[in-house]
């Protein structure tokens, strides 16, 4: 087989970039859950600025703080009878509450992840409902913020 060149679209290689719209999600023992977005994958370094008070230079040093990684937001349909999200939440009492790991992974064209990210210690910081309007033919998505206590990339 020849080795593809830019503009083939033989498979996926370094020529093209990876698509973003076949991702699957897991969440504690629930494998393959159907969302339609998910956002907020990010680590941030916090900054430190510091100068030492004989420092010849009048600028600060920088140096890297605490790792931090903001919340992440999963967007899906609304079904009949689909409460379970709104239960978890309910459930949380004087942090007594169970945390899961997230697990989202895009995939190739062949079902294989590319990329997976996994989120540590995850709770269901918020949930949204749809917003209504008579005047539109849209699905009812919700929104679900998980709050977690660390993401992993691996891919």
């Amino acid at each position: 087989m020849a080795v593809p060149t830019a503009g083939t679209g033989a498979d996926q290689d370094q020529f093209w970039p990876i698509s973003k719209y076949y991702f699957s999600v897991d969440i504690g023992d629930l494998t393959d859950l159907p969302f339609q977005e998910c956002s907020g994958l990010e680590i941030e370094a916090d900054e430190i600025e510091y100068r030492h008070g004989n420092s010849p230079t009048f600028s600060m040093i920088k140096m890297p703080g605490l790792i931090k990684s903001g919340n992440v937001t999963l967007k899906k349909g609304v079904f009949v009878d689909d409460n379970q999200y709104y239960d978890w939440i309910n459930a949380i009492a004087m942090n007594t509450f169970e945390r899961v790991t997230v697990v989202i992974r895009l995939l190739d064209e062949n079902t294989s992840p590319v990329m997976t990210w996994t989120l540590t210690n995850a709770w269901p910081q918020k949930i949204t409902s749809t917003d209504m309007n008579s005047q539109a033919s849209e699905a009812a998505i919700e929104e679900i913020v998980w709050a977690h206590e660390g993401l992993t990339i691996e891919g």
